[in-house]
């Protein structure tokens, strides 16, 4: 047993720490982390990485989040912040009219009186974080001991209270490794933000939904913002006296570019991954969650799509909602695949047998992960049906989220509602298709048990004489019927004029409303039991931390969307056998892929001239000036969050902003796999040469020096 224990710990080894993987916490660069970047090529010590008690004096002090959903960064004395144009979209969609794109125009403030204010966009700026493991213990303790509620969000409520008194910073108490330890982050937020800059579609997204977790790619996917404050220099609300922020670090550019093997780091806030994952867990979401919402998400996007493609209108107010469904859909179904390709859950099911093993050696304790086996086994029917539930009746349409806004809303007895921003915001013919594939494909798919006998009673009036139901027909007449897809009942909703009753008895409102999600939840705990699976995966990850402390591995907890660092360095890919990827790709790929027939490979006269041109002049490298890279590959651990995020060089200087992932790397949620986890990047020079040659905003790059 000795032999077989120390073979799977080598394994298991391997799993953990091949390569330069983690996303390791930004406050807790030790000796030993410090070392292994230096021995890889950086020329920093990790003080000049992060200094809690020297402010300014650490990279990541010019590191910034975007609530907390995309990573930017100062690289001006005026509070300038550079992140992607794709975590910029929403806002550039929003500014955007038929007569005015913005998407497809580019938006380029020419003067600070044109930067446009973003309405509930704030930017948070980590000032410190604090170990405060023990204090949430004590807390827990105490309020035990006085018989009061001790859910975790009462003890964040209590102590994020107790800081940001303290410190008159926001406070944000994190959990780790399952409760592992806490700490709590401390961050100025900025409430006054800006849009400064935003190049056309054409070019941040060049290759659209195509090219997107696609190596190589050739986009610009760029986006400026600026950070304002009150005249004292303390944030405030946004008000036309404030001033734009002078901050305690920017970050360098650098324009003298990179070489294969050259080391490269990035700072950011990566959202999620699941890298304590169990392999029954990973199995379920492989073989389970992901085929059934895949398959419904593909179908949704086929019909949007459609309609984009033959009405401008329909583009103008889907192509926001479209982007979010694309990326999630291909996220998800490059997961599926790679879970497979890689063979992720055989490998985790070795770490799950040495997990085990040591358990047993604590004593007469459960073995998790044969429970959560047979607990994931036990539930899978009931969660296909959950998700074929979500993915339709919930998020299947946008007026469904519309009936569901307004039935709640009437239900708790609130008064009238006005839908008027709801409905100017979709198209019924978009609408009218996505309800109906989301009708038949709940009623053709979920198992009869989770059918309402409000369902049955409407379903049983369309049975054919095969004694199936017509539900093309019943779709239809739910359609026709209903308050909410009518002219006049749409005017009425609008102006906040429908009752209680109304709303609650509309055909199609009612139909979609009289399942819920306790229904399924319900049986679920019916099946589960007192060991949940929530509750024994907890116990999971708890356990694995701490075998691993025992053994006194390194480890990182999974991303939560707190700050962290990756290193690695500018690498090639071989995608396949026999398939090797450059480093870098040119502009000459742009011209390559341009297709007038495509909107995704669409390029408008002028782009299309200047790239041709290849005139990049002070941007531009090599003897004669005439060469540029637009994107770069290196293997940096990212994960989504990290979109915008600063990629450096081994000095700290800015080379470029991390923007997306391969699609071999889409296991990556689970499991780092070596060789083939890479982080598509574009490069900072290209940047340049766009708000110098596209937009002409020669006061910008003034601005940041260069």
């Amino acid at each position: 047993m000795k032999k077989i224990s120390i073979l799977l710990l080598v394994v298991l080894y391997s799993i953990q720490m091949s390569a330069d993987e983690g996303m390791w916490m930004i406050h807790a660069i030790d000796a030993a982390l410090e070392k292994k970047m230096q021995e890889r090529g950086l020329l920093l010590d990790g003080r000049e990485i992060y200094d809690a008690d020297a402010p300014g004096a650490g990279v990541a002090d010019a590191v910034v989040s975007l609530d907390f959903g995309c990573t930017g960064s100062i690289i001006s004395d005026e509070g300038l912040v550079i992140t992607n144009h794709h975590c910029a979209f929403s806002d550039v969609h929003s500014l955007s009219t038929p007569s005015k794109n913005y998407l497809e125009d580019g938006f380029w403030a020419m003067r600070s009186e044109e930067e446009v204010h973003i309405p509930g966009k704030s930017i948070y700026l980590l000032k410190k974080v604090l170990d405060v493991t023990s204090e949430v213990e004590e807390l827990t303790a105490s309020l035990k001991a006085e018989g009061k509620p001790i859910g975790m969000r009462k003890i964040s409520f209590l102590l994020e209270k107790k800081y940001s008194k303290e410190t008159s910073l926001e406070a944000s108490l994190s959990s780790y490794w399952a409760g592992s330890k806490y700490y709590m982050a401390l961050y100025q937020v900025y409430r006054d933000i800006r849009l400064v800059a935003a190049p056309p579609v054409f070019s941040a997204a060049f290759g659209g939904d195509i090219d997107n977790w696609e190596w190589p790619q050739h986009k610009c996917d760029f986006a400026m913002y600026r950070i304002y404050t009150a005249p004292d220099g303390s944030s405030a609300d946004y008000s036309p006296e404030n001033v734009p922020l002078h901050p305690v670090k920017r970050l360098t550019i650098s324009l003298d570019g990179y070489r294969p093997g050259d080391f490269t780091m990035v700072i950011g806030y990566p959202g999620r991954t699941n890298r304590y994952t169990s392999a029954p867990e990973l199995e379920f979401n492989e073989k389970v969650n992901l085929p059934v919402s895949n398959s419904i998400r593909q179908n949704q996007m086929d019909i949007i799509r459609q309609w984009m493609d033959t009405d401008a209108s329909v583009r103008l107010k889907y192509q926001d909602k479209y982007f979010t469904l694309s990326n999630i859909q291909e996220l998800g179904y490059g997961e599926q695949l790679c879970f497979g390709r890689f063979k992720v859950a055989e490998q985790l099911k070795k770490r799950d047998a040495e997990l085990s093993n040591w358990i047993r050696t604590k004593g007469n304790r459960m073995d998790i992960p044969a429970t959560l086996r047979q607990k994931y086994a036990d539930i899978q029917d009931i969660e296909r049906n959950r998700i074929l539930y979500r993915e339709t009746f919930v998020r299947g349409s946008n007026l469904s989220l519309i009936i569901r806004k307004a039935f709640n809303a009437y239900s708790r007895g609130s008064s009238p509602i006005n839908l008027a921003k709801d409905y100017a915001e979709i198209d019924l013919r978009v609408e009218k298709d996505l309800m109906t594939y989301a009708l038949k494909e709940y009623l053709e798919n979920v198992d009869s048990i989770f059918l309402t006998s409000d369902q049955r009673a409407v379903m049983q009036k369309y049975d054919n004489v095969n004694g199936c139901c017509d539900l093309a027909s019943l779709a239809e007449d739910l359609w026709n019927s209903s308050l909410f897809t009518c002219e006049e009942g749409i005017s009425r909703l609008e102006a906040g004029k429908v009752s209680e009753e109304e709303v609650e008895t509309d055909p199609l409102a009612s139909f979609l409303m009289s399942a819920k999600i306790t229904d399924f939840n319900t049986k679920e705990e019916e099946v589960e039991g007192k060991n949940n699976i929530k509750m024994l995966t907890g116990e999971y990850k708890r356990s694995l931390y701490a075998m691993r402390q025992e053994r006194g591995e390194m480890q990182y907890p999974d991303a939560n969307s707190t700050m962290r660092i990756s290193y690695g360095k500018v690498c090639t890919l071989e995608p396949s056998d026999g398939v090797i990827c450059d480093w870098k790709t040119t502009p000459r790929g742009i011209l390559e892929k341009y297709n007038p027939a495509s909107y995704d490979f669409f390029l408008p006269d002028r782009l299309y001239l200047l790239y041709s041109a290849s005139q990049w002049g002070r941007w531009g490298f090599g003897a004669d000036k005439s060469q540029m890279y637009v994107n770069f590959l290196t293997d940096n651990d990212i994960t989504g969050g990290n979109s915008g995020s600063p990629v450096l060089n081994s000095k700290g200087e800015l080379i470029g902003l991390a923007f997306d992932g391969n699609k071999e790397s889409l296991a990556s949620d689970a499991l780092y796999v070596p060789k083939y986890n890479c982080c598509v990047c574009v490069d900072i020079r290209f940047i340049l040469w766009t708000l110098d040659r596209v937009a002409g905003l020669e006061r910008i790059l003034q601005e940041i020096g260069c």
